[in-house]
């Protein structure tokens, strides 16, 4: 379920941001999370 993967993506996103990895991770960690939002709601439309 997309709900799912967003919370786990979110979860990853967070604990990188925590252990200060190299903003390239965080920046793509982060793109994939808005596309994952993005279908979210586009399914629900």
């Amino acid at each position: 379920m997309i709900n799912d993967e967003i919370c786990e993506l979110r979860e990853k996103l967070n604990k990188s941001i925590e252990a200060g990895e190299d903003y390239s991770v965080i920046y793509d960690l982060s793109v994939q999370l808005d596309g994952l939002i993005a279908k979210f709601y586009e399914e629900k439309k």
